[in-house]
């Protein structure tokens, strides 16, 4: 999400172009996979932290700029708001006593973070959503200063053509009834409230399918084992409230869609797959790209010249 972009408005010619790409590195990927070229020596894994940044009332605090510029490390790099944080711990083999190092390095990187942040008058805060936001926190202005998120903000509500809407109805709790949030917003830093943690594990191609069905089956388990985002906009909503709230800021689906029952960008998926083709697959049918910048590379000259092609990112 880090990654520079371009400022210039893009042409019509470039979603054309966007698209013919996308499509031959589709057909690159199912000739990596089926020829068997990824190299894969062992199993990795890695670890992704989105943090917030709070003042000392709590309250966000505008100055992850300022807070990176001290640090002066790749580990940490931008996110969407301006009180967010994101670190990306480096890779390392699955093996051996690789976990607990693992648990080390984030305690030496998240010290580090803390420190340097406290020097600019800020705190780290770790939890789903912050509490403290407030309707003023999603205003466009807080947005990271990076052309990537300005132009993603745009053409989010380019294909949607209206605000974004915040609809939710909280648990019922024992003698009350339950809290409803209708709420609107002018960009797309709702999505920003949305933090968390992702480990990362590499695997093999031909055990992909099965780890990623596994990870489907047990996310209803995971997401009641670690729920902890019941509070937005001064509502208590789901106790797991990043899960509507990220659908609902990323859609680019106005009411019409939604009633013709086209699908949402953000969405569980609907089956078991059976390669990880299927995942880029359905990518590039079912979701038009919102960033549609490409470079000069030929996947598939470069293939068949012994290099390693660049393929197209087809996530949002």
């Amino acid at each position: 999400m880090g990654k520079n972009l371009s400022a210039d408005p893009s042409e019509p010619q470039d979603r054309g172009r966007y698209r013919r790409k996308v499509q031959r590195c589709l057909d690159t990927l199912a000739r990596m996979l089926t020829d068997g070229s990824f190299s894969f020596p062992r199993k990795n894994i890695g670890l992704e932290v989105e943090l917030n940044l709070v003042d000392a009332e709590l309250r966000p605090s505008m100055t992850n700029t300022t807070v990176l510029e001290a640090l002066n490390d790749p580990s940490f790099t931008t996110e969407l708001g301006q009180h967010n944080l994101e670190l990306n711990v480096p890779p390392r083999p699955l093996a051996g006593e690789s976990a607990l190092q693992l648990e080390d390095d984030l305690h030496a990187y998240l010290g580090a973070a803390s420190r340097k942040a406290e020097e600019s008058g800020a705190s780290l805060a770790m939890i789903g959503i912050l509490p403290t936001l407030r309707h003023e926190h999603f205003d466009q202005k807080w947005l990271t200063n990076n052309a990537r998120y300005s132009l993603l903000n745009d053409r989010i509500f380019a294909a949607r053509g209206e605000r974004t809407v915040l609809s939710m109805e909280g648990s019922p709790l024992p003698g009350r009834q339950p809290e409803r949030l209708r709420s609107y917003s002018e960009s797309i830093l709702p999505e920003a409230a949305c933090t968390s943690v992702q480990l990362h594990l590499q695997v093999a191609p031909e055990e992909f399918a099965a780890h990623w069905n596994a990870a489907q089956a047990l996310a209803g388990v995971q997401v009641a084992v670690g729920a902890n985002s019941p509070f937005l906009l001064g509502k208590a909503l789901w106790h797991e409230t990043r899960i509507p709230l990220f659908l609902q800021a990323t859609d680019t689906r106005p009411e019409e869609l939604k009633n013709q029952g086209v699908r949402p960008r953000v969405w569980f998926g609907e089956r078991w797959i059976t390669s990880i083709f299927d995942l880029f697959e359905e990518n590039v049918r079912y979701f038009p790209g919102l960033l549609p910048e490409t470079d000069r590379e030929d996947p598939i000259e470069a293939l068949d010249s012994g290099q390693a092609p660049k393929l197209t990112e087809l996530r949002m």
